[in-house]
């Protein structure tokens, strides 16, 4: 099974976001945990951290092929961008999109996002638990 990995805008930034909340969670410590979390499960991975909506789409249009599972952080874009929801669902893969609760939030909810369709389904929780759930649900979706 192949994953695809995108996060979204400023999420590079998580480590400065958990130290004001005396956390210690980086963006690469996450990374390290979703592939602590899939091994043994022949499942490979290809990550994208970018804040630019065409870079995003270039990585989900040129891998949609190789992919079986779409993990998405989409921060900002959840809330605003049309572009990228409408690549989701053209593609149709599996996708699970996660986002952080408090403290961790970067200021965009389940309940107000945008990214919505058939083959998409939503987590909301820490980090690493709503990473770790929504890979679970792909490789459910896999099986």
């Amino acid at each position: 099974m192949n994953i695809l990995i995108l996060q979204g805008p400023n999420l590079n930034l998580l480590g400065l976001k958990s130290s004001n909340k005396n956390e210690r969670l980086t963006l690469d410590k996450l990374n390290k945990s979703i592939r602590n979390h899939i091994k043994g499960n022949n499942v490979s991975l290809k990550f994208l951290q970018t804040h630019k909506q065409f870079q995003a789409i270039n990585f989900l249009q040129r891998n949609r092929t190789w992919a079986d599972g779409l993990i998405i952080i989409p921060t900002s874009w959840a809330k605003y961008d049309w572009s990228i929801v409408e690549t989701i669902n053209l593609i149709q893969l599996p996708t699970s999109i996660i986002f952080f609760e408090e403290p961790f939030s970067f200021g965009t909810t389940e309940s107000e996002s945008i990214m919505v369709g058939n083959s998409i389904k939503s987590f909301s929780d820490q980090p690493i638990k709503a990473c770790s759930a929504g890979i679970d649900h792909l490789l459910s979706q896999m099986i």
